[in-house]
Protein backbone atom coordinates (compact mmCIF):
# COMPACT_ATOMS: atom_id res chain seq x y z
CA UNK A 1 0.00 0.00 0.00
CA UNK A 2 1.05 3.55 -0.52
CA UNK A 3 2.59 5.68 2.25
CA UNK A 4 0.06 7.63 4.31
CA UNK A 5 1.16 11.15 5.10
CA UNK A 6 -1.10 14.01 6.08
CA UNK A 7 -0.75 17.68 6.98
CA UNK A 8 -2.96 18.22 10.07
CA UNK A 9 -3.20 21.92 9.27
CA UNK A 10 -5.14 21.35 6.04
CA UNK A 11 -8.75 22.34 6.35
CA UNK A 12 -11.44 19.85 5.39
CA UNK A 13 -14.09 22.54 4.98
CA UNK A 14 -15.43 22.52 1.41
CA UNK A 15 -14.87 25.67 -0.59
CA UNK A 16 -14.65 26.55 -4.25
CA UNK A 17 -11.55 27.37 -6.25
CA UNK A 18 -12.00 28.18 -9.94
CA UNK A 19 -9.05 28.06 -12.29
CA UNK A 20 -11.20 28.96 -15.26
CA UNK A 21 -13.94 31.45 -14.49
CA UNK A 22 -17.46 30.43 -15.54
CA UNK A 23 -18.76 32.57 -18.38
CA UNK A 24 -22.43 32.48 -17.38
CA UNK A 25 -23.20 36.05 -16.17
CA UNK A 26 -25.95 34.69 -13.90
CA UNK A 27 -23.46 32.62 -11.96
CA UNK A 28 -24.98 29.28 -12.97
CA UNK A 29 -23.01 26.12 -13.58
CA UNK A 30 -20.36 26.54 -16.31
CA UNK A 31 -21.46 26.01 -19.88
CA UNK A 32 -21.14 22.47 -21.33
CA UNK A 33 -17.53 21.57 -22.02
CA UNK A 34 -16.33 22.77 -18.65
CA UNK A 35 -15.92 20.26 -15.85
CA UNK A 36 -16.30 20.75 -12.11
CA UNK A 37 -13.72 18.68 -10.25
CA UNK A 38 -14.27 18.15 -6.51
CA UNK A 39 -11.54 16.66 -4.33
CA UNK A 40 -13.14 14.43 -1.69
CA UNK A 41 -9.81 12.88 -0.74
CA UNK A 42 -6.19 12.71 -1.87
CA UNK A 43 -5.64 16.49 -1.94
CA UNK A 44 -2.54 17.51 0.04
CA UNK A 45 -2.42 13.94 1.35
CA UNK A 46 -1.76 10.34 0.38
CA UNK A 47 -4.70 8.07 1.07
CA UNK A 48 -8.50 7.99 0.53
CA UNK A 49 -8.28 9.20 -3.10
CA UNK A 50 -11.69 10.32 -4.40
CA UNK A 51 -12.42 12.82 -7.16
CA UNK A 52 -15.93 13.76 -8.27
CA UNK A 53 -16.49 15.18 -11.76
CA UNK A 54 -19.60 17.29 -12.36
CA UNK A 55 -21.21 15.72 -9.29
CA UNK A 56 -21.87 12.68 -11.52
CA UNK A 57 -18.70 10.72 -12.26
CA UNK A 58 -16.51 9.48 -9.40
CA UNK A 59 -12.83 8.70 -9.98
CA UNK A 60 -11.63 6.29 -7.25
CA UNK A 61 -13.02 5.94 -3.74
CA UNK A 62 -10.31 4.86 -1.33
CA UNK A 63 -9.52 4.84 2.35
CA UNK A 64 -6.59 5.76 4.56
CA UNK A 65 -5.82 2.66 6.61
CA UNK A 66 -4.22 4.53 9.50
CA UNK A 67 -5.31 4.19 13.12
CA UNK A 68 -8.06 5.22 13.07
CA UNK A 69 -8.80 4.82 9.35
CA UNK A 70 -10.08 7.79 7.39
CA UNK A 71 -12.51 7.86 4.49
CA UNK A 72 -13.40 10.50 1.85
CA UNK A 73 -14.77 13.64 3.49
CA UNK A 74 -18.30 12.98 2.28
CA UNK A 75 -20.15 10.13 0.62
CA UNK A 76 -21.30 11.17 -2.87
CA UNK A 77 -24.10 9.68 -4.93
CA UNK A 78 -22.39 9.21 -8.31
CA UNK A 79 -24.11 8.01 -11.44
CA UNK A 80 -20.97 6.07 -12.41
CA UNK A 81 -17.56 5.19 -10.98
CA UNK A 82 -14.21 4.78 -12.74
CA UNK A 83 -11.34 3.17 -10.82
CA UNK A 84 -7.67 3.74 -11.64
CA UNK A 85 -6.11 0.75 -9.83
CA UNK A 86 -6.47 -1.78 -7.05
CA UNK A 87 -4.70 -0.28 -4.04
CA UNK A 88 -6.53 0.27 -0.77
CA UNK A 89 -6.11 4.05 -0.86
CA UNK A 90 -7.96 4.10 -4.20
CA UNK A 91 -10.60 1.36 -3.77
CA UNK A 92 -10.91 0.76 -0.03
CA UNK A 93 -14.28 2.52 0.42
CA UNK A 94 -15.78 1.46 -2.89
CA UNK A 95 -18.41 -1.07 -1.71
CA UNK A 96 -20.04 1.55 0.54
CA UNK A 97 -21.28 3.33 -2.60
CA UNK A 98 -23.63 0.40 -3.18
CA UNK A 99 -25.71 0.74 -0.03
CA UNK A 100 -29.49 1.15 -0.24
CA UNK A 101 -30.78 1.34 -3.80
CA UNK A 102 -27.61 2.85 -5.29
CA UNK A 103 -26.14 0.77 -8.12
CA UNK A 104 -23.71 2.96 -10.12
CA UNK A 105 -21.74 0.99 -12.72
CA UNK A 106 -18.07 0.55 -11.81
CA UNK A 107 -15.57 0.72 -14.68
CA UNK A 108 -12.07 -0.74 -14.25
CA UNK A 109 -9.57 -3.16 -15.78
CA UNK A 110 -9.91 -6.90 -14.98
CA UNK A 111 -6.90 -6.97 -12.61
CA UNK A 112 -8.20 -3.91 -10.75
CA UNK A 113 -11.56 -5.62 -10.32
CA UNK A 114 -9.94 -8.75 -8.90
CA UNK A 115 -7.65 -6.83 -6.56
CA UNK A 116 -10.42 -4.54 -5.31
CA UNK A 117 -12.63 -7.51 -4.45
CA UNK A 118 -9.73 -9.26 -2.68
CA UNK A 119 -9.04 -6.16 -0.58
CA UNK A 120 -12.73 -5.68 0.23
CA UNK A 121 -13.12 -9.27 1.41
CA UNK A 122 -9.94 -9.01 3.45
CA UNK A 123 -11.21 -5.82 5.11
CA UNK A 124 -14.46 -7.62 5.93
CA UNK A 125 -12.58 -10.55 7.45
CA UNK A 126 -10.42 -8.30 9.59
CA UNK A 127 -12.79 -5.49 10.52
CA UNK A 128 -16.34 -6.38 9.48
CA UNK A 129 -18.94 -4.77 11.70
CA UNK A 130 -16.56 -2.10 13.07
CA UNK A 131 -15.79 1.50 12.15
CA UNK A 132 -12.72 0.26 10.30
CA UNK A 133 -14.98 -1.38 7.68
CA UNK A 134 -17.56 1.02 6.16
CA UNK A 135 -19.46 -1.65 4.21
CA UNK A 136 -21.13 -5.04 4.48
CA UNK A 137 -20.71 -8.39 2.74
CA UNK A 138 -23.85 -7.69 0.73
CA UNK A 139 -22.36 -4.49 -0.65
CA UNK A 140 -19.15 -6.30 -1.62
CA UNK A 141 -21.24 -8.89 -3.47
CA UNK A 142 -22.98 -6.10 -5.38
CA UNK A 143 -19.64 -4.98 -6.81
CA UNK A 144 -19.64 -8.05 -9.03
CA UNK A 145 -23.12 -7.10 -10.30
CA UNK A 146 -22.18 -3.56 -11.36
CA UNK A 147 -18.68 -4.38 -12.62
CA UNK A 148 -17.80 -3.32 -16.19
CA UNK A 149 -14.21 -4.29 -17.09
CA UNK A 150 -12.27 -2.68 -19.96
CA UNK A 151 -8.84 -2.98 -21.56
CA UNK A 152 -6.25 -0.33 -22.33
CA UNK A 153 -6.78 2.09 -25.24
CA UNK A 154 -10.35 0.89 -25.75
CA UNK A 155 -12.64 3.96 -25.43
CA UNK A 156 -15.96 3.22 -23.75
CA UNK A 157 -19.05 5.35 -23.12
CA UNK A 158 -20.05 6.31 -19.59
CA UNK A 159 -23.51 7.73 -18.90
CA UNK A 160 -24.35 7.42 -22.58
CA UNK A 161 -21.08 8.82 -23.91
CA UNK A 162 -20.06 12.35 -24.83
CA UNK A 163 -22.63 12.59 -27.65
CA UNK A 164 -25.44 11.92 -25.16
CA UNK A 165 -24.32 14.32 -22.44
CA UNK A 166 -22.04 11.82 -20.69
CA UNK A 167 -18.40 10.96 -21.17
CA UNK A 168 -16.09 8.91 -23.34
CA UNK A 169 -13.45 7.28 -21.12
CA UNK A 170 -10.20 5.57 -22.08
CA UNK A 171 -7.72 3.65 -19.93
CA UNK A 172 -3.96 3.85 -20.60
CA UNK A 173 -1.30 1.68 -18.98
CA UNK A 174 0.07 3.56 -15.94
CA UNK A 175 2.92 1.13 -15.18
CA UNK A 176 2.21 1.19 -11.41
CA UNK A 177 0.73 -2.22 -10.58
CA UNK A 178 -0.92 -4.72 -12.95
CA UNK A 179 -4.13 -3.21 -14.31
CA UNK A 180 -3.31 0.33 -13.18
CA UNK A 181 -4.55 3.03 -15.52
CA UNK A 182 -4.35 6.67 -16.45
CA UNK A 183 -8.00 7.69 -16.95
CA UNK A 184 -8.93 10.05 -19.81
CA UNK A 185 -12.39 11.59 -19.41
CA UNK A 186 -13.77 13.37 -22.49
CA UNK A 187 -17.12 15.18 -22.46
CA UNK A 188 -16.82 16.15 -26.13
CA UNK A 189 -15.18 19.51 -25.48
CA UNK A 190 -12.92 19.14 -22.43
CA UNK A 191 -10.45 16.28 -22.01
CA UNK A 192 -9.46 15.60 -18.39
CA UNK A 193 -6.58 13.19 -17.73
CA UNK A 194 -6.40 11.63 -14.26
CA UNK A 195 -2.94 10.14 -13.89
CA UNK A 196 -3.79 7.84 -10.99
CA UNK A 197 -0.58 6.39 -9.55
CA UNK A 198 2.02 5.75 -12.22
CA UNK A 199 5.61 4.83 -12.95
CA UNK A 200 7.74 5.72 -15.95
CA UNK A 201 10.49 3.19 -15.23
CA UNK A 202 10.39 -0.48 -16.22
CA UNK A 203 9.80 -3.05 -13.48
CA UNK A 204 9.99 -6.83 -13.59
CA UNK A 205 6.26 -7.23 -14.21
CA UNK A 206 5.41 -3.97 -15.95
CA UNK A 207 6.83 -1.59 -18.50
CA UNK A 208 7.03 2.06 -17.53
CA UNK A 209 4.13 4.18 -18.69
CA UNK A 210 4.64 5.93 -22.03
CA UNK A 211 1.03 7.02 -22.64
CA UNK A 212 0.56 10.76 -23.12
CA UNK A 213 -2.95 11.29 -24.53
CA UNK A 214 -4.00 14.82 -25.49
CA UNK A 215 -5.64 16.60 -22.57
CA UNK A 216 -6.83 20.07 -21.61
CA UNK A 217 -6.38 19.42 -17.89
CA UNK A 218 -4.28 16.89 -15.96
CA UNK A 219 -4.73 15.68 -12.39
CA UNK A 220 -1.26 14.40 -11.50
CA UNK A 221 0.02 12.52 -8.47
CA UNK A 222 3.04 13.95 -6.63
CA UNK A 223 3.97 11.23 -4.14
CA UNK A 224 7.71 11.34 -4.90
CA UNK A 225 7.96 14.82 -6.39
CA UNK A 226 10.87 15.60 -4.03
CA UNK A 227 12.79 12.38 -4.70
CA UNK A 228 15.25 11.27 -7.35
CA UNK A 229 16.00 7.55 -7.26
CA UNK A 230 18.99 5.65 -8.65
CA UNK A 231 18.25 3.55 -11.76
CA UNK A 232 16.07 0.53 -11.00
CA UNK A 233 18.83 -1.82 -12.18
CA UNK A 234 21.22 -0.43 -9.56
CA UNK A 235 18.66 -0.88 -6.76
CA UNK A 236 18.01 -4.47 -7.84
CA UNK A 237 21.75 -5.21 -7.99
CA UNK A 238 22.31 -3.93 -4.44
CA UNK A 239 19.32 -5.89 -3.17
CA UNK A 240 20.47 -9.13 -4.79
CA UNK A 241 24.01 -8.67 -3.45
CA UNK A 242 22.64 -8.28 0.09
CA UNK A 243 20.51 -11.42 -0.22
CA UNK A 244 23.41 -13.47 -1.55
CA UNK A 245 25.81 -12.19 1.10
CA UNK A 246 23.43 -13.07 3.92
CA UNK A 247 22.78 -16.53 2.48
CA UNK A 248 26.51 -17.17 1.94
CA UNK A 249 27.15 -16.27 5.59
CA UNK A 250 24.49 -18.75 6.70
CA UNK A 251 21.80 -16.25 7.62
CA UNK A 252 18.10 -15.80 6.96
CA UNK A 253 16.58 -12.90 5.04
CA UNK A 254 13.07 -11.62 5.77
CA UNK A 255 11.75 -9.31 3.05
CA UNK A 256 8.66 -7.41 4.25
CA UNK A 257 6.72 -6.54 1.10
CA UNK A 258 3.39 -5.01 0.16
CA UNK A 259 0.99 -7.68 -1.07
CA UNK A 260 -0.06 -6.03 -4.34
CA UNK A 261 2.73 -5.56 -6.83
CA UNK A 262 5.76 -5.53 -4.52
CA UNK A 263 5.65 -9.17 -3.38
CA UNK A 264 5.41 -10.36 -6.97
CA UNK A 265 8.24 -8.01 -8.04
CA UNK A 266 10.54 -9.38 -5.34
CA UNK A 267 9.68 -12.97 -6.26
CA UNK A 268 10.51 -12.15 -9.89
CA UNK A 269 13.88 -10.68 -8.87
CA UNK A 270 14.68 -13.81 -6.87
CA UNK A 271 13.75 -16.02 -9.82
CA UNK A 272 15.78 -13.87 -12.22
CA UNK A 273 18.88 -14.39 -10.06
CA UNK A 274 18.30 -18.05 -9.13
CA UNK A 275 17.67 -17.29 -5.46
CA UNK A 276 15.40 -19.80 -3.76
CA UNK A 277 12.73 -18.22 -1.57
CA UNK A 278 9.51 -18.65 0.35
CA UNK A 279 6.40 -16.51 -0.16
CA UNK A 280 3.85 -15.89 2.59
CA UNK A 281 0.80 -13.71 3.22
CA UNK A 282 -1.75 -12.03 0.97
CA UNK A 283 0.86 -11.58 -1.76
CA UNK A 284 0.52 -15.27 -2.61
CA UNK A 285 -3.19 -14.80 -3.33
CA UNK A 286 -2.40 -11.75 -5.44
CA UNK A 287 0.14 -13.73 -7.45
CA UNK A 288 -2.54 -16.33 -8.17
CA UNK A 289 -5.03 -13.66 -9.31
CA UNK A 290 -2.54 -11.92 -11.58
CA UNK A 291 -1.55 -15.22 -13.19
CA UNK A 292 -5.08 -15.98 -14.35
CA UNK A 293 -5.86 -15.88 -18.05
CA UNK A 294 -7.97 -12.70 -17.92
CA UNK A 295 -5.12 -10.74 -16.31
CA UNK A 296 -2.07 -11.94 -18.20
CA UNK A 297 -2.37 -9.35 -20.97
CA UNK A 298 -1.84 -6.65 -18.32
CA UNK A 299 1.67 -7.90 -17.56
CA UNK A 300 4.84 -6.95 -19.41
CA UNK A 301 5.62 -10.66 -19.86
CA UNK A 302 3.37 -13.29 -18.26
CA UNK A 303 6.27 -15.73 -18.22
CA UNK A 304 8.07 -13.51 -15.70
CA UNK A 305 5.29 -14.04 -13.17
CA UNK A 306 5.08 -17.74 -14.03
CA UNK A 307 8.80 -18.21 -13.35
CA UNK A 308 8.54 -16.15 -10.17
CA UNK A 309 5.78 -18.29 -8.70
CA UNK A 310 7.43 -21.52 -9.84
CA UNK A 311 10.67 -20.52 -8.11
CA UNK A 312 8.99 -19.68 -4.77
CA UNK A 313 7.62 -22.08 -2.18
CA UNK A 314 4.27 -20.81 -0.93
CA UNK A 315 3.57 -20.98 2.80
CA UNK A 316 0.20 -21.75 4.38
CA UNK A 317 1.33 -21.23 7.97
CA UNK A 318 0.03 -24.48 9.44
CA UNK A 319 1.57 -26.55 12.26
CA UNK A 320 4.48 -24.28 13.13
CA UNK A 321 5.61 -24.08 9.53
CA UNK A 322 6.74 -20.46 9.81
CA UNK A 323 8.95 -21.09 12.83
CA UNK A 324 10.70 -23.93 11.03
CA UNK A 325 11.19 -21.84 7.87
CA UNK A 326 12.64 -18.94 9.89
CA UNK A 327 15.41 -21.26 11.12
CA UNK A 328 16.51 -22.05 7.56
CA UNK A 329 19.23 -20.43 5.49
CA UNK A 330 16.77 -18.88 3.06
CA UNK A 331 14.84 -15.80 1.84
CA UNK A 332 11.28 -15.21 3.06
CA UNK A 333 9.09 -12.67 1.22
CA UNK A 334 6.11 -11.82 3.38
CA UNK A 335 3.49 -9.27 4.35
CA UNK A 336 3.19 -6.80 5.86
CA UNK A 337 5.46 -4.28 4.19
CA UNK A 338 5.71 -2.02 7.27
CA UNK A 339 5.64 -4.72 9.98
CA UNK A 340 2.22 -3.78 11.33
CA UNK A 341 0.66 -7.22 10.88
CA UNK A 342 0.71 -10.38 8.82
CA UNK A 343 3.14 -13.32 8.88
CA UNK A 344 6.07 -10.92 9.40
CA UNK A 345 4.96 -10.83 13.03
CA UNK A 346 6.18 -14.43 13.32
CA UNK A 347 9.32 -14.26 11.19
CA UNK A 348 10.93 -11.09 12.58
CA UNK A 349 10.96 -12.21 16.25
CA UNK A 350 12.41 -15.55 15.17
CA UNK A 351 15.43 -14.02 13.36
CA UNK A 352 15.94 -10.81 15.33
CA UNK A 353 18.74 -11.96 17.68
CA UNK A 354 21.40 -12.81 15.08
CA UNK A 355 23.42 -10.07 13.30
CA UNK A 356 24.07 -12.40 10.37
CA UNK A 357 20.34 -12.24 9.50
CA UNK A 358 18.81 -9.45 7.41
CA UNK A 359 15.47 -7.65 7.29
CA UNK A 360 15.31 -6.05 3.83
CA UNK A 361 12.51 -3.51 3.44
CA UNK A 362 11.37 -2.91 -0.13
CA UNK A 363 8.96 0.00 0.29
CA UNK A 364 8.47 3.32 2.02
CA UNK A 365 8.11 3.09 5.80
CA UNK A 366 5.57 5.55 7.13
CA UNK A 367 6.55 7.44 10.26
CA UNK A 368 5.11 5.73 13.34
CA UNK A 369 5.07 2.22 11.85
CA UNK A 370 7.21 -0.60 13.30
CA UNK A 371 9.19 -0.75 10.08
CA UNK A 372 10.16 2.91 10.30
CA UNK A 373 10.98 2.53 13.99
CA UNK A 374 13.26 -0.39 13.23
CA UNK A 375 15.17 1.50 10.56
CA UNK A 376 15.52 4.58 12.80
CA UNK A 377 16.25 2.99 16.18
CA UNK A 378 17.16 -0.69 15.78
CA UNK A 379 14.09 -1.84 17.67
CA UNK A 380 10.42 -2.28 16.85
CA UNK A 381 7.12 -2.98 18.55
CA UNK A 382 5.94 -6.40 17.40
CA UNK A 383 2.58 -7.66 18.66
CA UNK A 384 2.62 -5.14 21.48
CA UNK A 385 6.16 -5.92 22.65
CA UNK A 386 9.11 -3.59 22.05
CA UNK A 387 11.93 -5.75 20.74
CA UNK A 388 15.61 -4.87 20.19
CA UNK A 389 16.67 -6.29 16.85
CA UNK A 390 20.26 -7.33 16.15
CA UNK A 391 19.56 -8.48 12.58
CA UNK A 392 20.67 -6.05 9.90
CA UNK A 393 17.85 -3.70 8.80
CA UNK A 394 18.14 -2.40 5.25
CA UNK A 395 15.93 -0.42 2.89
CA UNK A 396 15.67 -0.65 -0.91
CA UNK A 397 13.46 1.84 -2.74
CA UNK A 398 11.44 -0.32 -5.12
CA UNK A 399 8.63 2.24 -5.26
CA UNK A 400 6.24 1.90 -8.19
CA UNK A 401 5.61 5.66 -8.23
CA UNK A 402 7.36 8.03 -10.62
CA UNK A 403 10.07 10.11 -8.96
CA UNK A 404 10.73 13.78 -9.70
CA UNK A 405 12.31 13.06 -13.09
CA UNK A 406 9.52 10.67 -14.02
CA UNK A 407 6.83 13.18 -13.09
CA UNK A 408 8.51 15.89 -15.17
CA UNK A 409 8.87 13.52 -18.12
CA UNK A 410 5.19 12.65 -17.87
CA UNK A 411 4.18 16.32 -17.79
CA UNK A 412 6.43 17.45 -20.67
CA UNK A 413 3.64 17.26 -23.30
CA UNK A 414 1.19 19.16 -21.08
CA UNK A 415 2.89 22.56 -20.83
CA UNK A 416 -0.26 24.22 -22.22
CA UNK A 417 -2.72 22.24 -20.07
CA UNK A 418 -4.10 23.06 -16.64
CA UNK A 419 -2.27 20.95 -14.04
CA UNK A 420 -3.95 19.93 -10.78
CA UNK A 421 -1.48 18.39 -8.32
CA UNK A 422 -2.74 15.85 -5.77
CA UNK A 423 -1.73 12.61 -3.96
CA UNK A 424 1.26 13.96 -2.07
CA UNK A 425 2.22 15.52 1.23
CA UNK A 426 3.80 18.56 -0.47
CA UNK A 427 1.41 19.19 -3.34
CA UNK A 428 1.70 22.99 -3.24
CA UNK A 429 5.49 22.78 -3.25
CA UNK A 430 5.43 20.75 -6.48
CA UNK A 431 2.75 23.00 -8.02
CA UNK A 432 4.88 26.06 -7.25
CA UNK A 433 7.90 24.46 -8.91
CA UNK A 434 5.79 23.74 -11.99
CA UNK A 435 4.54 27.33 -12.08
CA UNK A 436 8.13 28.56 -12.02
CA UNK A 437 8.66 26.53 -15.19
CA UNK A 438 5.65 28.06 -16.93
CA UNK A 439 2.92 25.51 -16.18
CA UNK A 440 -0.58 26.59 -15.16
CA UNK A 441 -0.39 24.47 -12.02
CA UNK A 442 -2.49 24.47 -8.86
CA UNK A 443 -2.73 22.23 -5.79
CA UNK A 444 -6.47 22.10 -4.95
CA UNK A 445 -7.26 21.69 -1.28
CA UNK A 446 -9.35 18.99 0.30
CA UNK A 447 -13.02 19.75 -0.29
CA UNK A 448 -12.36 22.27 -3.06
CA UNK A 449 -14.19 22.39 -6.39
CA UNK A 450 -12.09 23.38 -9.39
CA UNK A 451 -13.55 24.22 -12.80
CA UNK A 452 -11.45 23.15 -15.80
Amino acid sequence: MDPILRDPNISTTPHTVSIREPTDPNGARPYPGQMDVEFLGGAHEIGRSAILVDDRLLLDYGMDSGDPPQFPIREPDPEAVVVSHGHLDHVGSLPSLLSGDARPPVHWTPPTRDLALLLARDTLNLHGGTYDCPFTAAEVARLTQVSEPHGYREPFPVLGGADAGGYDVTFYDAGHVPGSAHVLVDDGETRLLYSGDFNTEDQQLLAGSTARPDADAVIVESTYADTTRPPRADIEAAFVESLRTTLWEGGTVVVPAFAIGRTQEVLAICADHDIDCYADGMGTRVADLLGRERNRDFLRDPDVLRRATANARFVDGRDGQRTRIAAQNTVIVTTSGMLHGGPAMTYVPEIRDHPVNTIAFTGYQVEGTPGRELLDTGRAEIDGQLMPISAQAEHYDFSAHADRDGLRTFLDPYDDAEILVNHGDRCEHFAAALREDGYAAQAPELGSVTTV
